[in-house]
């Protein structure tokens, strides 16, 4: 496993010294390594959010804004992310399957409740092993699994990335994506498409469909994506 990162959102200083000494002692038992970026209120975290943590420890109490507000919010830009809920009050924790959270850790936190509800964390991050992108949207940053790309265009400075769950715009330019996404089952069909050839329907002629979307494969291109495709299918064994 490579490095695990994780973030603390804990406005207590008891109970923060608590998870650090908690997170060291685990790391150094356990033979892992971590990064961890610390918060002390859910509106700090929720603020510009940058979907590249593997696991939140998310206290609930706090002034400005309350975990599980701040765990609704980070759920419109990360789907996966592993929450864990830290509180005194275990009623308003059991609210977390709103917010798909993993657990939670009553305070004081104990370091073999800890150690539980991390071995949990750990086990769930190896299961949903994906390879991810993140992009910067207005309010923060998203992260796509690149598994749901379905195609990626450029619109007037815009990359479009179609995904099974919508479509997203973000500045850039098609090799931006391009080098993003190198080399992982996609390919570049003409000046401004990017295209996932897992999704890919039907090919006649220089049209190919995508996702049930029609996109142009430029003349110079035909033939290396004709090859491309029939590669990548027989790789996966369509």
């Amino acid at each position: 496993m490579n490095m695990l990162r994780i973030a603390t959102v804990e406005d207590d200083a008891n109970d923060l010294e608590a998870l650090r000494t908690h997170l060291s002692r685990y790391e150094k038992e356990n033979g892992l390594k971590f990064q961890v970026t610390e918060f002390r209120d859910g509106e700090d975290i929720v603020t510009d959010y940058s979907a590249d943590y593997d696991l939140i420890l998310m206290d609930i109490e706090m002034a400005f804004l309350n975990g599980m507000k701040a765990a609704e919010k980070i759920r419109e830009l990360d789907k996966d992310v592993i929450i864990i809920f830290i509180t005194n009050m275990p009623q308003y924790a059991i609210q977390g399957y709103k917010v798909n959270a993993l657990d939670y850790m009553l305070k004081p936190i104990s370091y073999f409740s800890f150690s539980e509800s991390m071995g949990r964390a750990l086990h769930r991050v190896n299961v949903q092993e994906k390879e991810f992108i993140t992009i910067a949207l207005k309010g923060g940053k998203k992260k796509l699994d690149i598994t749901q790309i379905c195609y990626v265009e450029v619109q007037d400075h815009l990359l479009l990335y179609h995904t099974t769950e919508g479509s997203f715009a973000t500045k850039g330019t098609i090799r931006d994506a391009e080098s993003q996404l190198d080399a992982k089952s996609f390919f570049r069909c003409n000046r401004c498409y990017l295209v996932n050839l897992e999704y890919v329907d039907n090919y006649m002629g220089s049209d190919v469909s995508v996702n049930g979307d029609t996109i142009q494969v430029s003349r110079s291109r035909r033939k290396p994506f004709l090859d491309a495709l029939n590669e990548y299918l027989n790789e996966v064994g369509k």
